[in-house]
């Protein structure tokens, strides 16, 4: 009898062998055991699917009703990541994930499901280049129950500083980049809001007015005939007691994303997508000073742990930190904005100590990879921060908070402390601005109105602005 030639690696369904007269006499025992067997264990339940596709990496979410037991392996010419899922028959919900896979996924070409064999779910990827994947469980947590994650990590982790440069938002000469076009440089505050992207799918999240998005009158420009050349040498452009001497980096961190919606306001506005447009904006009007540019910690709708988002600010030298939020409270009547810096010593307030408490589960409901890692070194590391830091924070903090205190009521009207895990960079100011609470009807309002993310954004800019000419960074050696 000839050989049976070995099945491929990533065979979706295994092929059933034929029946033989063994076989059948086997099945009357078989049906016979059967009946005195106890039952066997209920499948686990497949109850949602969902994608997170970003440069950084793609995420895939298997919600599920039981903990579930997993392994993979990576095949080679064409690149796939296999992965059997035990405990699992296929349902119509699983499938979705073939259509939830879009073009543009960086990582993702496309992915095949079927059932392998009896309670073993096989997923394929076929994927675009190497991949360095992470996958694990998360326990249940908030709204979600069990959760089995696919992490899709580039073979080469990217560098926050390659990558703006490939965008075309950072100069690697030094020289001032994300200036505005001219005809827009005159344009009114309001306008240019309103010619700024929300999300990066071009839609508007729940609840913001569709006005928010591009006006097609105002964000093409249309090409000159015959360009200016532009100077042999560009100067920064210095304000009237301006003590700027290089040029700036401003971390901007959206908070949330990805699994981690933040917030959830009354009319259904979440958090992520608020504080990303407000981001946004920002980057965009601080990148209007020639000696100022900005890194996004996340650029679009995606998770980053809170060590991330810290980790990035510093791989980019950042002279600034600035986390971006929308909370909520546990009281509708909370209003106002605030500003926070680290604490050392505890929080300085018992609401401050609440907010802090809840921003640093961002974690465990984002979905962060605890597995493999050191809590013990991640604390010493966080431990790491200085008066000095706490200092400067404080400064840049007070300036901030009186300049969003003239557009907004104040929740309090001293910069306030707490131990904010992501506000922890050992080497840089950092800050975290409350602009206003989504869980109050009206500052929701507020949070959705183009006019006061504008508004906001200005107020950040001043502030920032009024720190650094008082305060002017000298060159200084990074913790490595």
């Amino acid at each position: 009898m000839p050989a049976t030639p070995p099945l491929p690696p990533d065979t979706l369904i295994a092929p059933r062998p034929g029946k033989t007269r063994r076989t059948f006499l086997k099945a009357g025992g078989t049906l016979l055991l059967s009946v005195l067997a106890p039952l066997p264990a209920r499948a686990a339940q497949i109850m949602a699917v969902r994608v997170w596709p970003a440069d950084d990496y793609t995420r895939v979410t298997l919600e599920n009703d039981s903990d579930l037991k997993t392994s993979h392996f990576l095949v080679k010419d064409p690149d796939r990541l296999v992965v059997d899922i035990e405990g699992l028959e296929l349902n119509p919900t699983l499938k979705t994930l073939v259509a939830k896979i879009q073009s543009n996924d960086p990582y993702i070409k496309q992915v095949r499901v079927g059932q392998n064999r009896p309670n073993v779910v096989r997923l394929v990827f076929d994927l675009k280049a190497p991949i360095r994947p992470q996958v694990f469980t998360l326990e249940p947590v908030g709204v979600y129950k069990h959760r089995l994650i696919f992490d899709l990590y580039p073979v080469q982790p990217i560098d926050p500083i390659a990558a703006l440069i490939e965008k075309g938002e950072w100069s690697s000469d030094g020289k001032p980049v994300g200036q505005p076009p001219a005809t827009a440089a005159d344009a009114p505050a309001a306008t240019l809001g309103n010619a700024l992207p929300l999300p990066d799918n071009k839609l508007p999240a729940p609840g913001v007015p569709s006005e928010a998005l591009p006006r097609p009158d105002i964000a093409a420009v249309p090409p000159k005939a015959e360009p200016t050349p532009p100077p042999a040498k560009q100067e920064p452009k210095k304000a009237p007691g301006d003590k700027l001497v290089r040029m700036l980096t401003v971390a901007l961190d959206p908070g949330h994303g990805g699994e981690d919606p933040g917030a959830i306001g009354a009319k259904g506005s979440r958090e992520k997508d608020i504080v990303l447009a407000i981001a946004k904006r920002l980057k965009f009007k601080i990148e209007e000073h020639p000696n100022m540019r900005v890194m996004l910690t996340r650029d679009g709708d995606f998770f980053v742990p809170l060590n991330k988002r810290v980790e990035k600010a510093r791989k980019v030298d950042a002279d600034l930190f600035v986390s971006i939020h929308a909370d909520a409270f546990v009281s509708p009547s909370a209003r106002g904005s605030s500003v926070f810096v680290l604490s050392e010593k505890g929080a300085s307030s018992s609401a401050a100590r609440w907010l802090a408490n809840k921003e640093n589960q961002a974690d465990l409901i984002g979905g962060a990879n605890t597995q493999g890692h050191d809590p013990q070194l991640a604390s010493v590391l966080f431990d790491l921060s200085t008066t000095a830091q706490i200092n400067d924070s404080l400064k840049v903090g007070k300036a901030v908070l009186s300049q969003i205190g003239g557009i907004n009521k104040l929740h309090n009207g001293a910069v306030e402390r707490a131990g904010f895990a992501v506000l922890k960079a050992p080497d840089i100011p950092s800050i975290l601005i409350e602009t206003a609470f989504i869980s109050n009807p009206d500052e929701e309002a507020r949070l959705l109105d183009n006019a006061y993310q504008d508004q906001i954004a200005d107020a950040i800019v001043k502030g920032i602005r009024q720190y650094f000419a008082k305060n002017p960074p000298l060159a200084k050696s990074r913790l490595t």
